[in-house]
């Protein structure tokens, strides 16, 4: 099982690849698809949607798992972030690959054991997890995490891939 994890975000969305190898979990790749604030709205969502879809080419995912929206404090950033998920959710789709939401409580309480860890925790834990030398960036740990969290629902429920 390869599944692709998604941190999207409008300045830097985090992507992270996983596969289930036995019972082992590996990094395939990760990595945080960033763009100039500056730009515009539209630009920065064209650069995240081209970004993805070389993501989803090189590392040919089974399926996709993406953070569901959150409450955010600003409504103006959180109709950016929903931007930015829905060009994740189109990539996804146009792939022609299954999708699953993941609030971010769960993937923390999957990966950490409790739904208000901190993005260090994160990184720490999901390096552990992966048996990585050292912690990916914050958007990456994200994206890895909520991968995980995938992979860890799908072995417990006998969810599809």
């Amino acid at each position: 099982m390869r599944i692709l994890g998604i941190d999207p975000g409008s300045r830097r969305t985090g992507w992270g690849v996983v596969q289930l190898e036995g019972t082992r979990l590996h990094q395939i790749g990760a990595g945080t698809i960033s763009v100039p604030e500056k730009l515009a709205l539209a630009k920065r969502l064209l650069l995240i949607h081209q970004g993805l879809e070389q993501v989803v080419r090189e590392h040919q995912p089974e399926a996709v798992a993406i953070e569901e929206i959150f409450f955010a404090k600003y409504p103006n950033a959180a109709l950016k972030l929903g931007h930015a998920r829905g060009v994740a959710l189109l990539v996804a789709a146009q792939s022609g690959l299954e999708i699953h939401e993941y609030p971010p409580a769960v993937v923390k309480r999957t990966v950490v054991g409790r739904g208000a860890a901190d993005k260090v925790q994160v990184g720490r834990l999901v390096t552990a997890v992966l048996g990585l030398k050292a912690p990916p960036e914050e958007d990456a740990a994200d994206a890895l995490a909520v991968a995980i969290t995938h992979i860890q629902a799908s072995r417990s429920k006998g969810v599809s891939r």
